[in-house]
């Protein structure tokens, strides 16, 4: 049985699950990780949202920023053992409508566009595309709204098989009472991982050296940050329906 994590961006799965995908690494469980929104943006003129994005990365274009962050990825998967797998669907503020418009434009936080109603059923049809009969899904709960991880929750939900769901880091670093919410009906699992686990986790999260400004402002803020995540059951829960 494979344990695969969907990731709906480069660094999701290894911020969020780094350290359990070690341990079942050392237990000789094959996980994997594919990332869903990995795909380079659609020709033409980029937002100026997705430039402000650039811009926050250190990044100049799409398409270095797509082969920056798959190398990123590519380094992180192999720190904590896992394989990987890329879709070719791009990030959500490379996408656009069927008129050529820019669907997201200002925040990431925000519900799906009524344009990508269609888009879990794409998801869903490539997910179904590359699974095995006895694989375990093990995707975002999707705290904090992010419309990328809200729409892989619904394709991986819209396979009805067997599913576990992750706490998305940053999100839940940043209000744990966000569970409540999300995940209050939802029975739960602790997965334990050792120092060495959260060490391993910690070296693929800083692989992403692209992102940590933005999502840590640093390597010193996120090392603390995950860390006492962490030391709070010296592991990590997932959350399946009961």
């Amino acid at each position: 049985m494979r344990w695969i994590y969907l990731s709906p961006h480069f660094d999701d799965a290894v911020l969020s699950c780094g350290g359990l995908i070690f341990e079942q690494n050392r237990q000789a469980i094959q996980a994997e990780i594919w990332t869903i929104f990995a795909g380079n943006p659609p020709p033409g003129p980029l937002s100026q949202f997705a430039h402000d994005n650039h811009s926050l990365w250190g990044l100049t274009s799409g398409e270095e920023t797509v082969a920056m962050r798959t190398a990123e990825d590519e380094e992180a998967a192999s720190i904590v053992g896992a394989e990987l797998i890329h879709f070719d669907i791009p990030d959500c503020i490379y996408r656009r409508s069927p008129k050529g418009e820019y669907l997201y434009t200002e925040t990431v936080i925000i519900s799906p566009h009524r344009a990508e109603r269609g888009l879990p059923i794409r998801i869903r049809t490539a997910l179904r595309s590359e699974l095995r009969q006895d694989d375990l899904l093990v995707c975002p709960l999707a705290l904090g709204g992010h419309v990328d991880h809200s729409l892989v929750r619904q394709a991986a939900e819209a396979l009805h098989l067997p599913l576990l769901y992750y706490a998305d880091v940053p999100y839940i670093l940043n209000n744990l009472q966000i569970l409540d919410s999300t995940a209050g009906s939802l029975e739960s699992q602790l997965y334990p991982v050792s120092e060495a686990g959260l060490e391993t986790w910690l070296k693929g999260v800083f692989a992403y050296r692209s992102q940590l400004d933005s999502l840590f402002k640093g390597e010193g803020t996120l090392h603390e940050a995950i860390r006492s995540y962490w030391a709070g059951e010296a592991g990590i829960r997932l959350w399946r329906i009961g």
